[in-house]
């Protein structure tokens, strides 16, 4: 208990700093986000829950950033499953944050990373991470970013408007989230096998096709796996270093889609299930 409590606190610190501007009353909303309104956990089922500390304000993504998006942005389609309006995948951590530069830079915003492509970040001790880019953040900056940790499940949940489901906007994950049993050409039952998965044709799905959330957000149980701006803290001398990763995908089994689960990767990983939604500044 003690110990989540440190990590809570360490993660409100991270987001009070990166959203420090408190939004006026008449702000108008970007198009494509929801404002979340801030405060203490309301999901009883999150590890969050009855600790101190207060998630403030922000503005998140309704959909996962499509393949539409990325293409407008980066100008190429790294993802397996082609589609404008699918989730784009096959992403790593260093893709993600260099698209919120871009894409900030695009639409007039100011940049939240500074990115040093030749400097190795001393603080990742990741051996398989073969990119290791130093990347910091910029407080004062209203562009596009990769959510917290905190953020990531305060939204997930509902914020204020929790109902405490498991899985973001129910306790049913087949009203909410396409995962390996459902994401195929028929309803899969039985053990998880990848043979099984590939002879059904699981892929990813449009994006918004399940059930929002208390907060109108969508996919944010299944589909794709989420980055995170978050570190993996390490568990031992053998433990690996990554970022963390939420919400579950296509691939995954059903508590992987639980709002509550904690997934990492290495930051230089990518794979047809990984992808991520976009924070912005205020």
């Amino acid at each position: 208990m003690k110990k989540l409590r440190i990590l809570f606190l360490a993660a409100i610190a991270a987001v009070v700093t990166s959203c420090s501007q408190k939004t006026p009353d008449n702000q108008q909303v970007p198009n494509g986000f929801v404002l979340v309104k801030g405060g203490s956990f309301k999901n009883t089922k999150s590890k969050y829950y009855g600790q101190s500390g207060s998630i403030p304000d922000f503005y998140v993504g309704k959909y996962e950033v499509t393949q539409k998006d990325w293409m407008a942005v980066m100008g190429n389609n790294p993802s397996k499953f082609k589609g404008d309006n699918l989730p784009v995948e096959t992403v790593n951590w260093y893709d993600c944050v260099e698209y919120c530069n871009k894409r900030s830079i695009k639409e007039s915003l100011k940049p939240y990373y500074t990115i040093d492509k030749n400097k190795r970040d001393p603080d990742n001790t990741n051996t398989i991470d073969s990119i290791k880019w130093t990347v910091t953040t910029d407080a004062d900056a209203n562009g596009y970013r990769l959510p917290t940790e905190a953020e990531w499940e305060y939204a997930a949940d509902g914020g204020q408007l929790s109902k405490s489901y498991t899985y973001s906007g129910s306790n049913n994950i087949d009203e909410v989230a396409w995962y390996w049993k459902n994401a195929g050409d028929k309803y899969l039952t039985g053990v998880w096998s990848w043979p099984t998965l590939q002879n059904n044709n699981n892929k990813t799905k449009p994006v918004g096709s399940k059930k929002p959330n208390e907060l109108g957000l969508y996919d944010m149980s299944g589909n794709v796996r989420e980055w995170c701006w978050d570190w993996h803290e390490l568990n031992g001398p053998n433990d690996f270093q990554g970022r963390i990763w939420r919400g579950g995908g296509w691939i995954g089994a059903d508590f992987c889609c639980a709002s509550s689960f904690r997934g990492d990767h290495e930051a230089s990983g990518k794979g047809p299930d990984q992808g991520f939604r976009v924070w912005r500044g205020m």
